[in-house]
């Protein structure tokens, strides 16, 4: 048994790891594809196959796994030479040697080059699996040295059948709206199953509403909220990487930077979480109006959603989708300041789909 039946779907990934486990691995594989679908799970199963021992793998204790993770925003060419270092040694107890480079897409130009000296010429029992959300960062030399892995979003029905088995209290109709939400990334749909994550989504969704229908909406109160859904979200990933730190004895340089990684990381993605659940609001609107309720993503704010969706907001509300989708483009892409960006986009949105043209 691989142990890849734990992680949900991915059958191209699935099989092209099993083959490589029947026939003799390559020497460098590189998973790509979005966030909370199952990357790192399955190069953990993948690396916990080639050495023969799942236990000490999944513990991170096993002599010849080596994992390199970025500590600041990141990977630098001296994680990189550390690497190097160990890579050279022979296997202490298994066949080959097994490296996890996560968040390989940070590795910066000097680290990428560092490291494409051992893809080219990698020892004979070494395995590296590089993880990755994008492949544009990562310069074509790297990505040519390694069989591509990708991964797809997972199915509405995979991510409502693990949220249900999560949260089995649950109704039917709020499993979906979850699983719709997440976009078929698991790990959004699990942290929506946390009372304080849905109690920011609420927030965002009062929001949402709020600059329609309430004439007196003013969007630098709006920013603000949402901003503090933000703060709140990084304040939980710092409280956890400084707890990691601790048990792993870090100190000063080393654990500062993995704590400001996590929690700036942690405040991007909380960032453009509330981009997609705004577009799926805005949607929505354009959804129900249509009379196509069942394509909704809010299915358990239907009664909200009908109220709401005057046949007057029908174009403005189209308009908005297409500002929230460039302003999430905007902030994947680039380093955006997160309360400049989201001001500027609640004034756009005000203007589109005010109280005023509503009416009309």
């Amino acid at each position: 048994m691989s142990g890849f039946e734990t992680v949900p779907e991915q059958p191209e990934a699935k099989r092209l790891l099993a083959a490589a486990l029947r026939d003799g691995p390559a020497h460098a594989y590189l998973f790509h594809g979005p966030a909370g679908v199952g990357k790192r799970e399955l190069a953990r199963r993948f690396a916990a196959a080639l050495l023969g021992d799942p236990a000490r793998v999944e513990r991170g204790s096993h002599p010849d796994l080596y994992v390199l993770e970025p500590l600041g925003e990141q990977i630098r060419i001296d994680d990189v030479r550390e690497l190097r270092r160990d890579l050279h040694l022979r296997p202490f107890e298994a066949e080959r040697r097994v490296y996890l480079v996560f968040g390989a897409d940070a590795l910066n130009a000097e680290a990428a080059d560092a490291l494409l000296k051992d893809l080219e010429e990698p020892p004979p029992y070494a395995v590296l699996v590089l993880v990755a959300e994008r492949l544009g960062p990562l310069p074509e030399t790297i990505r040519s040295r390694c069989q591509l892995v990708p991964f797809r979003r997972l199915s509405e029905r995979a991510v409502r059948e693990a949220v249900r088995a999560r949260a089995p209290e649950l109704a039917d109709e709020e499993a979906t709206a979850l699983a719709r939400a997440a976009r078929g990334r698991l790990g959004r749909a699990l942290r929506l199953l946390d009372p304080a994550v849905a109690r920011r989504r609420g927030e965002l969704i009062r929001v949402a509403r709020a600059l329609y229908l309430e004439s007196a909406f003013e969007p630098a109160e709006g920013a603000e909220a949402l901003l503090a859904g933000i703060a709140e979200r990084g304040a939980e990933a710092k409280a956890v990487a400084e707890a990691q730190a601790a048990a792993l004895e870090l100190t000063g340089r080393e654990a500062e930077q993995r704590v400001r990684r996590a929690q700036r990381g942690a405040e991007r993605e909380e960032l453009l979480a509330q981009l997609e659940e705004l577009e799926s609001w805005y949607r929505d609107l354009v959804v129900v109006a249509a009379g196509a309720e069942p394509a909704a993503v809010h299915v358990d704010r239907l009664a909200e959603l009908r109220a709401d969706a005057a046949p007057g907001r029908l174009l403005a509300a189209e308009r908005c989708c297409e500002l929230v989708r460039a302003a999430w483009r905007e902030a994947e892409e680039l380093q955006v300041s997160a309360p400049l960006a989201l001001e500027a986009l609640l004034i756009r949105l005000r203007d589109e789909l005010g109280p005023t043209p509503a009416a009309a």
